[in-house]
């Protein structure tokens, strides 16, 4: 998801985009998106306040049993870079804190 607020003007509300990833990231060995795997990556990163992706390792690994998604915040133009770890529940589709499972 990318989050601007430069072209929202006088509403003052954030505009949520998201964006299709390229198949670059199939090819390399670690699957952790990037800000690079973005469509059109330049306009993007110039623009958005705030880039998130969501990674789940289970999903290309499928021996591992473990459901654990990662937030991960590649840039924040007003606060920090990080990650956050959640637990994923794939039958309802919903993340949940860790210690909620």
């Amino acid at each position: 998801a990318v989050v601007s607020t430069q072209s929202t003007g006088d509403l003052n509300i954030p505009v949520v985009a998201l964006s299709q990833r390229s198949r670059k990231v199939e090819q390399r060995e670690s699957k952790i998106p990037m800000m690079s795997d973005l469509r059109e990556s330049g306009a993007i990163e110039q623009d958005a306040d705030l880039i998130a992706f969501l990674y789940r390792e289970s999903y290309y690994n499928k021996d591992l049993e473990d459901d654990i998604a990662r937030l991960i915040i590649s840039k924040h133009r007003n606060g920090a870079i990080g990650e956050m770890e959640f637990f994923f529940n794939p039958s309802h589709g919903s993340f949940l804190e860790k210690g909620e499972k």
